[in-house]
């Protein structure tokens, strides 16, 4: 009568109650050990929205970095051309007149000033545009490893958490069906929920540092990627102008050549 009036008035109603519920969680725990259930992963909107913008930032930001390298090496080709081409308009003025070879030498020597403006753009990109993309390709590769440590220590704390649930009701049962062995079993149950405690609060910390990060990540790489893509801009404005003011200032004398 003492054990029944005990189930009335605590949390189960009846014994049929505690029964059920320590059959599904012992069904529940017994799934996943035995690998029936895929693992359990943290999933909140705001988490699920994260690792969906990490994704695609590293995506674009791999895309932009590798066109960011074509642009480095069609730099330097452009240049080495250049090179070339004015060496061959030079020997070309030379088989000419002493006004074409004069205007062909001077054409020539346009195309190997350029072609070193190239190579120096060229640079510039790499370390001002190529390097800060690749660095934060990078960056985003220690992310995800943390994501990968976030979600290792959210197992961790899940697990441990039901696998408590389980003690704690297992608890229960025998402080009903078998007091003999109640005091081991709590002893047992007070070391497993201190490691549970334990793993909650490293993931807890996990996140707290995550977050603190990527809050700093979101700024310096919005100053950093900004300022990358005006040294890009600028860069490409002077290179321009430079070359329309080489090409700009022969032109009268290849005019004059073209009507002599």
């Amino acid at each position: 009568m003492d054990r029944a009036r005990s189930y009335e008035t605590g949390i189960f109603k009846k014994p049929s109650d505690f029964l059920q519920m320590f059959k599904d969680v012992q069904s529940k725990v017994s799934d996943v050990v035995l690998g029936k259930e895929k693992p359990v992963e943290e999933s909140t909107p705001e988490y699920e929205k994260l690792k969906s913008y990490i994704f695609e930032l590293e995506i674009h930001l791999a895309e932009a970095q590798k066109q960011a390298y074509r642009l480095v090496k069609r730099h330097r080709e452009l240049g080495q051309s250049l090179a070339d081409f004015g060496k061959a308009i030079k020997l070309l003025g030379s088989c000419e007149g002493d006004l074409m070879e004069k205007v062909f030498s001077e054409v020539g020597s346009k195309s190997e000033m350029l072609s070193i403006k190239l190579q120096r753009e060229a640079d510039n990109l790499l370390f001002n545009f190529e390097e800060p993309l690749k660095d934060y390709v990078r960056a985003l590769q220690s992310i995800k490893a943390t994501m990968l440590d976030r979600a290792n220590a959210f197992r961790q704390h899940f697990d441990l958490d039901q696998e408590r649930k389980y003690k704690e009701l297992n608890l229960e049962k025998l402080k009903f069906m078998n007091p003999e062995k109640y005091a081991e079993a709590e002893s047992e149950f007070r070391g497993l929920k201190a490691d549970s405690e334990e793993a909650t609060k490293k993931f807890e910390h996990i996140v707290r540092l995550m977050n603190e990060e990527l809050s700093r990540f979101q700024e310096q790489k919005t100053a950093d990627i900004g300022l990358a893509f005006h040294e890009f801009a600028k860069g490409q404005a002077k290179l321009a102008k430079d070359i329309a003011d080489a090409w700009r200032s022969v032109l009268p004398k290849l005019e004059a050549c073209s009507t002599s």
